[in-house]
């Protein structure tokens, strides 16, 4: 899972609630000074949340970009339910468009961005209707499911989902997966997001990783562009199938050097530099 530096926003954004015509979604919303050169909306991955990005809000903004970062259904602060086919990924999709469609953005000023799963639904969003958005950026989400090591602790975790509280589960992955340094607060902050998680939406939502198609030909024929960002290395999808993906869209490719699954919080300097690069080249529309 990917560990933010700090839970708490930078002064530029605020935590608040997004009305959608499909419910409230928690957000983080930071705004530079105007003029605006378009808004982006990040969505996060697995067991992930809204906060995955604050070490990306400040660079980002200071170079023109609102930044929206949204926790999906059941993530962390975003209400859920405890039925699964909630968390179907075409019920996701459709909470992203109206998310989108929530922020008012004109033509051409909204760019999308997934993080690992945030990545495969952000796609869903953009095949079920690409009008809402001026690109798309798959940062380390691969064509299709995740390998098989990690279909086995996808399967390890759900089966631990459906005999466990969230507070058991934590205190055994804790045990397989001892704290980092950059976890705040002695791991308090990451505790607190997963224990308000909802386990429907980890098994749900772990389910699709482990089976998700390719559905990359179907994105290519949308004709949105598209960036493939990734670390340098990365466990859960080779990076050589960032690669492949990447000229089978005709997209442009970023390695971020240094990082792993997540050069949101392991290199954000440099990933925000090569976020913005990519749509401040992109044609006026």
């Amino acid at each position: 899972m990917s560990r933010p530096p700090t839970f708490t926003p930078p002064p530029c954004a605020r935590a608040r609630v997004l009305g959608t015509e499909r419910g409230d979604f928690a957000v983080l919303d930071a705004a530079p000074p105007a003029p605006v050169r378009a808004t982006v909306l990040m969505l996060p991955g697995y067991t992930g949340s809204k906060e995955d990005f604050i070490a990306l809000l400040e660079p980002l903004c200071a170079a023109g970009y609102r930044v929206v970062a949204a926790d999906g259904r059941g993530q962390y602060e975003s209400r859920g339910t405890d039925r699964q086919e909630t968390y179907a990924q075409g019920e996701l999709a459709r909470d992203v468009l109206a998310q989108a469609a929530a922020l008012g953005c004109g033509d051409g000023e909204l760019h999308l961005l997934g993080h690992s799963l945030g990545g495969q639904i952000a796609r869903a969003a953009v095949l079920l209707d690409a009008t809402a958005f001026r690109s798309l950026t798959l940062m380390s989400s691969g064509p299709a499911e995740v390998v098989a090591a990690q279909r086995d602790k996808v399967k390890m975790l759900s089966d631990a989902l459906s005999v466990l509280t969230m507070g058991e589960v934590w205190e055994a992955m804790r045990a397989l997966d001892p704290p980092q340094d950059a976890d705040t607060g002695d791991g308090a902050d990451m505790r607190h997001r997963w224990l308000a998680h909802h386990p429907a939406q980890l098994i749900a939502t772990g389910a699709q990783l482990a089976a998700e198609p390719d559905r990359v030909d179907e994105l290519a024929a949308v004709g949105l562009p598209v960036h493939v960002l990734s670390g340098e290395r990365d466990e859960v999808w080779p990076v050589e199938l960032f690669d492949s993906m990447a000229r089978r869209l005709g997209a442009r490719r970023t390695t971020i050097a240094g990082a792993e699954h997540s050069p949101n919080t392991a290199r954000p300097l440099e990933t925000a530099e090569a976020l913005a690069a990519f749509w401040d080249g992109l044609p006026a529309v």
